[in-house]
């Protein structure tokens, strides 16, 4: 069973017959409501928060703090209602009378906060880690050789060989343990005191959004088509899925076969007892 709500009912402004074109902000907002996303969606799906989002989709760029930053987060917004954000950077910077920054790509400067200094050691860490791998070595070499003199002077003292023991191979097929049935996917054999969702992208790329039953996020991002996530949890396992028709979902080991459309949004909600769920 699923617990699905949907987005907020909006409808797309009608098209001004004295504009030869949408807005920067307009585009955006009709691709989101086409798309069947909410502002909340957006901002959960792109960490851009939900006042800049409804200030970029009215042409307010100024929440934004700058040229650069406005032109990181429309590039942002595009790509989570799939839209190319080329022709609507070049509309930006038409508009505003600007122009594309060379010198400096956005893109670094939103993964600058992510990018930790690389640290370098003193010289003599060099010496010490290689002077530490030579004494481990060294003494496992010598525990090595240690343990196959025991073996030698146990035959010299007079141990039975083994051959002398060795089964007939009529015993030998007897003795072979059968071989175990491998299970048929790693999902099967999840814990029953839990429950286990396996999501994976088969017929295209989806947003995902999973937590667990305190509300903690597992899980916030985009699945690319033939990616797959798996998330567990003791009581239940909250989902939304931006494109649910491009997703395939197994919950508990069990394929869950509920024909959702493409571009549907799902909010789902499983728990041990599922797929009834309880």
């Amino acid at each position: 069973m699923s617990i699905g709500n949907s987005p907020e009912d909006e409808r797309p402004f009608e098209d001004d017959p004295q504009e030869a074109r949408l807005s920067v902000g307009h585009a955006l907002k009709q691709a989101r409501i086409a798309a069947g996303l909410t502002v909340d969606d957006v901002s959960n799906a792109t960490r851009v928060r939900i006042a800049i989002v409804h200030a970029i989709e009215a042409d307010d760029f100024a929440p934004c703090g700058g040229e650069v930053y406005a032109r990181g987060h429309i590039r942002t917004l595009a790509k989570a209602v799939h839209l190319d954000p080329a022709p609507l950077l070049d509309q930006y910077a038409a508009d505003h009378g600007g122009g594309r920054p060379a010198p400096t790509p956005a893109a670094p400067l939103f993964e600058a906060e992510r990018i930790r200094p690389e640290r370098r050691g003193p010289n003599w860490t060099a010496a010490m880690v290689a002077a530490i791998v030579a004494v481990v070595g060294f003494v496992g070499f010598t525990a090595f050789k240690g343990g196959d003199d025991g073996g030698t002077t146990q035959v010299a003292d007079g141990t039975t060989p083994a051959t002398s023991k060795a089964p007939t191979p009529k015993s030998d097929k007897k003795t072979k343990d059968p071989k175990p049935t491998p299970s048929d996917s790693a999902i099967a054999a999840a814990p029953q005191d839990k429950v286990t969702v396996q999501v994976s992208a088969a017929d295209g790329k989806s947003w995902i959004l999973a937590k667990d039953h305190n509300g903690r996020t597992l899980f916030d991002g985009l699945l690319k088509q033939g990616d797959s996530k798996t998330f567990q949890d003791s009581d239940k396992i909250n989902l939304v899925l931006g494109d649910a028709g491009a997703i395939q979902l197994f919950v508990n080991g069990k394929k869950i076969d509920d024909d959702w459309q493409p571009g549907a949004v799902e909010r789902l909600t499983y728990t041990k007892g599922d797929p009834q769920v309880g």
